[in-house]
């Protein structure tokens, strides 16, 4: 019993750890860039030696696939909020107005998420769960609606992250945003 006790004290603390190397890694990238998250630079904000990150992730790459994976979470309970909440209006529209407000709202978790080339996978079997759960929001919008549902989200999830990461760099000016995202749901609306 004592041992059971000790070891559930022992898994809390290393994820509490964990969220807390998470978190700092986050903060200074919003604050500074991902190119200052470094395992030294963490290992100072956070007050534990190196070897106890490395331990945690393996590699500084290691923490940043973490971060990208929490942001991936994040970003399906936002799709889903807006999904479900759309139940009676435009659900696509609803859908990628949420999507490019986490964009907008959170721009070095959307960076780690999807520009700094980390090895964490996709549409393959070792994908995380968290990555699966957030395109199955998109998935849901199109299902029943074409017999390739899984190509279609694709092209509608390349369309939104074009459209953030263009707004997001200046190359689309933010002011023609409504008319961007009212263009695009018209595109990818179907009649029922």
């Amino acid at each position: 019993m004592e041992s059971s006790r000790i070891a559930e004290r022992k898994l809390r603390d290393k994820q509490a750890r964990r969220a807390q190397i998470i978190s700092a890694a986050r903060r200074i990238a919003e604050l500074e860039g991902w190119s200052k998250v470094t395992v030294r630079r963490l290992s100072d904000e956070i007050s534990y030696s190196q070897p106890v990150l490395y331990a945690h992730f393996g590699c500084r790459e290691g923490i940043l696939a973490a971060v990208a994976i929490e942001g991936f979470q994040e970003m399906g309970l936002a799709l889903e909020k807006a999904r479900k909440r759309a139940k009676g209006g435009n659900t696509v529209e609803s859908v990628a107005a949420a999507y490019l407000e986490f964009a907008a709202s959170s721009p070095a978790l959307y960076e780690v998420m999807f520009s700094l080339g980390l090895s964490v996978p996709f549409d393959e079997a070792a994908t995380p769960p968290e990555l699966r759960f957030a395109f199955s929001q998109l998935l849901e919008l199109f299902q029943g609606q074409t017999s390739k549902p899984e190509v279609l989200s694709e092209v509608f999830w390349a369309s939104l992250h074009g459209i953030a990461e263009l707004t997001r760099t200046k190359r689309f000016p933010r002011r023609r945003q409504k008319e961007r995202l009212r263009a695009l749901v018209e595109l990818f609306t179907f009649p029922r």
